[in-house]
C-alpha cells in the first residue's frame, strides 16, 4: 500500500525531478492506484533493521522527496483514497490541493511509534489549518475521516468515495488551460511569499508579476481577450 521505503522515496525524487524540468508539464496530479490506500507511510518493517548511520542515510533520501513534492513549479493536486497516514498524509500536504473521498482516512501518527512527522508534517499541517488543530492530531495521532478532515481544512475538496482522482484530474485540466507561465510565478509569489512579512511578500509579487507581465503568454492573453477567442499559450 505503498509505504514509504528507500526505493520509493528515490523513485518520488526522480519522477518529480522529471516533471520540474519538463516545461510542458502544467499540473500534476499525485494519486495511487491501490484502492485502499493513497500511501500508509514509512517502511518501518525496513527501518527495523536499521543502524543509527543507516536511519541517517534514509533520512536524507527521504526528504529529499518530500522536497521534490513540496517545490514542484506547477500545482499539485493530491487525490486521497482510503489510508493516507504518516508521510503519506505529508505527501498530500505537500501538494498545493488536496482532494479526498469521504472514506479516506488520514493521519500523522508518529508520536505512537517513538517519532515525530518529518516530512514536513509539524510545518505544513500548522500552516495549513492553524497551531490548536494540528497540535490536537499531531500529539494524539488521531485519525480523521474525510469528512472531518474536510470540515478542519486538511482537505480542501471532499467527493463521494471513488471519486478524488477523476475530480483532481478535472482540477489540473482547469490549471492546465490557463497560462503556464502567470500559474507558475503565482505559485512561486504565493510559495516564496508565505514565510515572509506583508511588506516582503509584495515585493516577491511584484518581481513575479514583471516576470510575468512582461512575457509572451500576457501578449497572447490580451490579444485572445479582445479578439474573443481561447488562447494559445506559448508558454514563454
Amino acid at each position: 500500500m505503498n509505504a514509504i521505503s528507500t526505493a520509493f522515496s528515490e523513485e518520488i525524487t526522480a519522477t518529480t525531478a522529471r516533471l520540474a524540468a519538463d516545461p510542458s508539464v502544467r499540473a500534476v496530479v499525485v494519486t495511487s492506484t491501490h484502492e485502499k490506500a493513497f500511501c500508509v507511510g514509512a517502511d518501518l518493517k525496513e527501518r527495523n533493521g536499521f543502524t543509527d548511520a543507516q536511519m541517517m542515510d534514509h533520512r536524507l533520501v527521504s526528504r529529499q522527496a518530500y522536497r521534490g513534492v513540496l517545490d514542484l513549479p506547477v500545482p499539485a493536486v493530491a487525490a486521497v483514497e482510503g489510508y493516507a497516514l504518516g508521510g503519506g498524509m505529508e505527501i498530500a500536504l505537500s501538494c498545493d490541493l488536496v482532494v479526498a473521498g469521504e472514506r479516506a482516512t488520514l493521519a500523522l501518527p508518529e508520536v505512537g511509534v517513538g517519532v515525530i512527522p518529518g516530512g514536513g508534517g509539524t510545518q505544513l499541517l500548522t500552516r495549513r489549518v492553524g497551531w490548536s488543530r494540528a497540535a490536537s492530531m499531531i500529539f494524539t495521532a488521531r485519525r480523521l475521516t474525510g469528512s472531518e478532515g474536510h470540515r478542519l481544512g486538511v482537505v480542501d475538496e471532499l467527493v463521494d468515495a471513488g471519486a478524488a482522482r477523476a475530480r483532481a484530474l478535472e482540477i489540473a485540466l482547469r490549471i492546465a488551460g490557463n497560462s503556464p507561465v502567470a500559474v507558475r510565478n503565482a505559485k512561486k509569489a504565493m510559495r516564496l511569499g508565505m514565510g515572509t512579512d506583508l511588506a516582503a511578500g509584495l515585493e516577491i509579487e511584484d518581481g513575479c508579476w514583471r516576470a510575468t507581465a512582461f512575457s509572451r503568454d500576457r501578449a497572447e492573453g490580451v490579444a485572445a481577450f479582445v479578439e474573443k477567442r481561447a488562447p494559445e499559450w506559448p508558454g514563454s
